[in-house]
């Protein structure tokens, strides 16, 4: 991939500005929901990026791979590949897009879409839209948080987006308004969500909590939380798969949602 020299992107949560757009603080950090460092704002760049950090390329199913940057890198989050006969979707970024990453997603069909859970992670969303040629899709409501919005991103509107082989975007809202997850049906027997930090799955695997600020430990209205529990239901899943690369939950997603909900209103 090309380097860029200028340092324009976010160390803390990854995120890619403009080049001569960089703002004093990144607003993506700047926020309850996530914070600046104790030492003042870290700006770093894309060829600090490619040459400190590498891509670990993982598959977790047939159809499902993990994309992480390594060694952890900002909010250390993973991105999954998606691939479908009808065309591959990434759900969720990571910063760092390599020539080997590149190739690999070619060799699987390349990217038909980039859909988003919330804007932690749109990090250098526009350049794999730009080198994929496909459009990014963010909810609406979440529009206020894209400072470097390229051509190809769009928003969408209401309760779902479907794609395509029974593949739909849900809106949650909790994290930030326009928080969301992706439903994929046919991917474990019951169904499975892949669900960014709009559901944040313990270490434990026994309890899933749904917050304001997972970070910082601000906790979401109860009203707030029923609203996403009761959209969550109505989704066929036994599966969730995190943001992180130990938030893996096979078979008893649900009822580990469910006992967790009901915990939190006990």
């Amino acid at each position: 991939m090309t380097e860029n020299h200028s340092n324009d992107i976010c160390a803390t949560c990854g995120t890619h500005y403009a080049p001569g757009k960089v703002p004093e603080l990144c607003p993506i950090c700047d926020d309850d929901r996530q914070f600046v460092p104790e030492g003042g704002q870290v700006w770093t760049s894309s060829r600090q990026l490619q040459r400190r950090h590498s891509v670990l390329v993982r598959q977790l199913y047939p159809q499902v791979y993990e994309i992480k940057v390594i060694p952890d890198f900002a909010i250390a989050q993973r991105a999954f590949l998606v691939l479908t006969a009808s065309g591959n979707i990434l759900w969720d970024c990571i910063p760092l897009l390599t020539e080997d990453l590149v190739s690999f997603i070619r060799s699987k069909g390349g990217l038909k879409a980039i859909a988003f859970s919330h804007p932690h992670y749109y990090s250098n969303m526009n350049e794999w839209a730009a080198v994929f040629d496909c459009p990014v899709y963010i909810h609406q409501k979440d529009e206020q948080w894209i400072f470097n919005r390229g051509p190809q991103v769009s928003t969408w509107e209401g309760g779902a987006k479907t794609l395509w082989e029974g593949i739909k975007i849900i809106h949650t809202g909790g994290h930030f308004p326009g928080s969301a997850v992706l439903h994929i049906p046919p991917l474990t027997p019951g169904g499975a969500v892949l669900c960014g930090d709009s559901l944040y799955i313990a270490r434990s695997r026994q309890h899933i909590a749904i917050q304001y600020s997972y970070p910082n430990h601000i906790p979401l209205p109860a009203k707030t939380v029923r609203e996403i529990y009761d959209r969550l239901l109505q989704l066929p899943f036994d599966t969730l798969h995190g943001a992180f690369d130990w938030q893996n939950l096979p078979g008893k997603a649900k009822e580990v949602l469910e006992a967790s909900v009901r915990r939190y209103f006990e």
